[in-house]
């Protein structure tokens, strides 16, 4: 059935009425700093449930929960030392930890598909912060796109993808980051589940040692963002490519022509808050039977994260 999707305002009135409709067990999308994330109360089980149905996700899936704190955050997972240290260091931020479920947490079976894990986060979104004071609970929230699809970075790309399916979109703006969180696992040592907006390297350093590379099979996932396919516009893409076809739509990289550029000044930081803008721009431009390709990004810092979700984007559809 659909419904009247609201678009809300950042300032108190839209917060206000935001934290009302998770209360009431709505869904209700919200910048933070990587993407918009489509919000719902973590510990009821049908609000969660609407998660799964406005993006058509898989429920063997987990989902992030969104916590305005490390105190808050500590009440639903059992942290580990190195996982609290990595938290007072790099919290809040675009940063998400799987840690085991502290018993009697409350939070909706859903949320971890069934795990004994949750993942979490503390947003460092100014908009994110305000929302979650408000509401004063656990916000589960996967990126608000329909699954499989590019991940949103402005209100108007959640409309386009989820416009009425959910109650409300909190109109924070451009997301800085661009790309979703990084994904550290406890293992038991620290490991990493998926590249994102806090680079890895940053991570290994403060730790001391290099973070060890996710198992090489993963069944069921126990973190969001594991799916070969995920991340896909409609058109078919291909990646690496500094001589496209005439018939491609191209995004380029540095210092090379184009209508589409990630950053002409070959800034990693730049491509990785344009990537899926200019996704969503060359996606429309091909339309679904038509071709992007997209320039080399260089394999160091947040460019881990830029070709992690191009090669996702790029992988072979599964059969619907």
């Amino acid at each position: 059935m659909m419904i009247a999707t609201q678009l809300l305002s950042a300032d108190p009135p839209g917060i206000a009425r935001a934290a009302a409709l998770l209360l009431a067990g709505q869904t209700v999308a919200f910048a933070t700093e990587t993407v918009y994330g489509l919000g719902a109360d973590a510990t009821n089980d049908r609000a969660v449930a609407e998660i799964f149905a406005a993006k058509a996700r898989p429920v063997f899936n987990p989902l992030i929960v969104h916590l305005p704190d490390l105190a808050a955050a500590e009440a639903i997972a059992v942290f580990t030392p190195q996982a609290r240290l990595l938290a007072e260091f790099f919290w809040p931020g675009p940063l998400t930890m799987v840690l085991p479920l502290r018993q009697g947490a409350g939070i909706a079976p859903l949320v971890t598909a069934g795990l004994d894990t949750v993942a979490i986060r503390v947003p460092a979104h100014p908009l994110a912060q305000r929302l979650l004071r408000a509401f004063g609970g656990p916000v589960a929230a996967p990126s608000a796109n329909p699954s499989g699809r590019i991940s949103p970075t402005r209100a108007d790309h959640v409309i386009a993808g989820l416009g009425g399916r959910i109650a409300a979109v909190l109109d924070g703006g451009a997301c800085p980051v661009g790309v979703e969180s990084t994904i550290v696992g406890f293992d038991p040592a620290p490991c990493l589940l998926r590249p994102g907006g806090l680079v890895a390297e940053r991570i290994a350093q403060f730790l001391g040692a290099a973070l060890l590379p996710p198992p090489d099979m993963l069944v069921t996932p126990n973190a969001p963002g594991q799916l070969a396919s995920h991340y896909a516009p409609a058109a078919r893409l291909r990646l690496g490519i500094t001589d496209p076809s005439p018939d491609e739509v191209h995004i380029a990289f540095g210092a090379a022509p184009g209508a589409l550029n990630l950053s002409a000044a070959g800034d990693l930081t730049e491509a990785a808050a344009a990537l899926f803008h200019l996704l969503r721009r060359a996606d429309a431009l091909a339309g679904a039977q038509g071709r992007i390709s997209v320039a080399p990004i260089p394999a160091h810092g947040l460019g881990h994260a830029i070709n992690d979700r191009l090669t996702r984007a790029a992988a072979p559809r599964p059969k619907t």
